[in-house]
């Protein structure tokens, strides 16, 4: 049956009706215009005899995120005061109803909501509504802010967020085949068995496909003087994807190249941190990334590269010893891995161009060149992993 018509033109109660959304726009609730028609017609089949009805059709229609539920009911209630019928939301499993003020005489539908100025001052008391619109987040500051410029206030809040950040594991297909019903390839030896059993008959055509292993992920870190602003969140990170990617193996260096893998498997994070940093004797100093990349390939790249590795290079490329050296063990770097990536914080800045003679040597041999200076540059480095 076709809803009746709205009439608003001289109907002092549809003029009351209307002051229910509005109290609801001033309390923080967003309602359209389509949601107030669409909440006056159904006023119109259901009537006021009943305020359980209203109370729902007015939910279903005038409510679209659940944080506003309890705004809702607060206005509700305020609005439509009636002592003669309990509120719908005053069973067990809703949210109780304020205690009212006791009334001496029976109030009906058009004298109550007729009373516009006493509702209004009187809903901003009892419902707290925060206006956020026009504001700024201080969180969303916090994350487009460079990590040099950062107070320690701020890079304890950022280490949080760092801590919360999502890693998806690299994975690949093997030679090995598995069962599976999707696969593209047709499993001889199941079906020959399946026959065998059923009279040399087949009566099912098994499939399989390539079985997938995840990737290990190496990553490698400068810990120089250049880098020292970066140093103490480049733990926190290495710690957060250890944790988050399982098969992984971390190296730092300045003047030389450590292995800090197992103090960062230590659960408790800080203590992790801590024993890694007590490990890192060059912390601060100078910057040899040719030596140290040499120290790597010599000495562990044959151990932590297999499978086809993800390696992750964290520097802001500038190299105090031979340019050519770095040249020469990054392109035999790049020849081990599956992926090379190259990490910058200096790249997140205005019109940093790489110049110097380490990135120079380096870029070349470099697939995915890639910033990390703020929050939001890491997680845009943890979309970009998930899609490798």
């Amino acid at each position: 049956m076709a809803a009746p018509p709205i009439t608003a033109n001289g109907d002092p109660l549809l003029a009351n009706l209307l002051l229910f959304p509005r109290a609801l726009q001033t309390a923080g609730v967003a309602v359209s215009l389509d949601q107030t028609l669409a909440f006056l017609r159904a006023l119109a089949v259901l009537g006021l005899h009943d305020r359980d009805p209203v109370y729902h059709a007015g939910r279903a229609l005038l409510v679209t995120r659940q944080a506003d539920l309890a705004v809702y009911d607060a206005v509700f209630a305020q609005f439509f005061r009636s002592p003669g019928s309990p509120p719908p939301w005053g069973r067990a499993e809703g949210p109780s109803l304020p205690p009212q003020p006791e009334r001496k005489e029976p109030v009906t539908v058009a004298s109550y909501m007729a009373v516009k100025a006493r509702f209004l001052e009187e809903a901003v008391e009892e419902v707290e509504v925060v206006d956020r619109s026009g504001t700024w987040s201080a969180q969303e500051q916090l994350t487009a802010k460079d990590f040099a410029a950062m107070t320690p206030e701020e890079l304890a809040a950022v280490r949080r967020l760092i801590q919360a950040l999502h890693f998806v594991p690299f994975h690949r297909k093997t030679r090995r085949q598995v069962a599976d019903p999707r696969g593209r390839t047709l499993d001889l030896r199941r079906a020959l068995r399946s026959a065998a059993r059923a009279g040399g008959v087949p009566l099912t055509l098994p499939r399989k496909s390539p079985k997938s292993k995840q990737r290990p992920v190496v990553l490698i870190a400068d810990v120089s003087g250049s880098m020292e602003k970066y140093s103490r969140l480049v733990l926190q990170l290495f710690y957060s994807m250890s944790h988050a990617l399982g098969r992984v193996e971390s190296f730092v260096f300045g003047t030389r190249l450590t292995r800090i893998t197992p103090q960062l498997a230590l659960r408790n994070i800080d203590q992790a941190i801590d024993q890694a940093a007590r490990e890192i004797l060059d912390w601060g100093g100078g910057t040899r990334i040719g030596e140290s990349l040499r120290t790597f390939n010599r000495r562990f790249a044959r151990r932590v590269l297999g499978r086809g590795a993800v390696v992750l290079i964290l520097s802001d490329g500038w190299e105090r010893g031979d340019s050519a050296l770095l040249g020469r063990e990054m392109r035999y770097l790049n020849h081990r891995c599956h992926r090379l990536i190259w990490l910058n914080p200096l790249l997140g800045g205005q019109g940093y161009e790489p110049k110097t003679a380490g990135m120079v040597a380096a870029l070349p041999f470099v697939d995915d060149f890639l910033s990390v200076h703020n929050v939001d540059s890491l997680e845009a480095l943890g979309r970009h992993l998930g899609n490798l």
